[in-house]
């Protein structure tokens, strides 16, 4: 079992940065793929970024290239950020963490674990 706490969220301008946390409890968290999801008001769920296990294959929605960057800390803090810089306001969104037991899970919706969200919202 993992339990996910994603922090990090808030309101700020466009241009802006943040970068979201999300804490795993558990021995095993460097053996999980990790994602990033996101979900606007009246939208589904849609992928933003993922990470292996390792942290040596990351993947990212083409709307995010260039601008967010996933990165894990297997070593010490069982974590997973994702910093998102150069925020507009269609970035706007619920920000979910997600676990795989794969060692990469990518954008498929087949994650194991998910987080309770932590908001985002990007002002004009």
């Amino acid at each position: 079992q993992v339990q996910l706490v994603e922090s990090g969220g808030g309101l700020v301008q466009a241009g802006d940065s943040l970068r979201l946390s999300c804490a795993a409890s558990g021995r095993t968290f460097s053996t999980y793929a990790m994602g990033w999801f996101r979900q606007a008001p009246g939208k589904e769920r849609e992928f933003v970024s993922a990470i292996s296990w390792s942290g040596g294959r990351t993947g990212y929605a083409d709307s995010v290239k260039g601008r967010f960057t996933i990165s894990r800390d297997n070593a010490k803090k069982n974590t997973v950020y994702l910093q998102m810089n150069s925020l507009k306001p269609e970035n706007t969104a619920v920000y979910y963490c997600s676990a795989s037991r794969r060692q990469y899970e990518g954008s498929r919706y087949e994650y194991d674990y998910w987080g309770q969200g932590t908001q985002v919202t990007v002002s004009s």
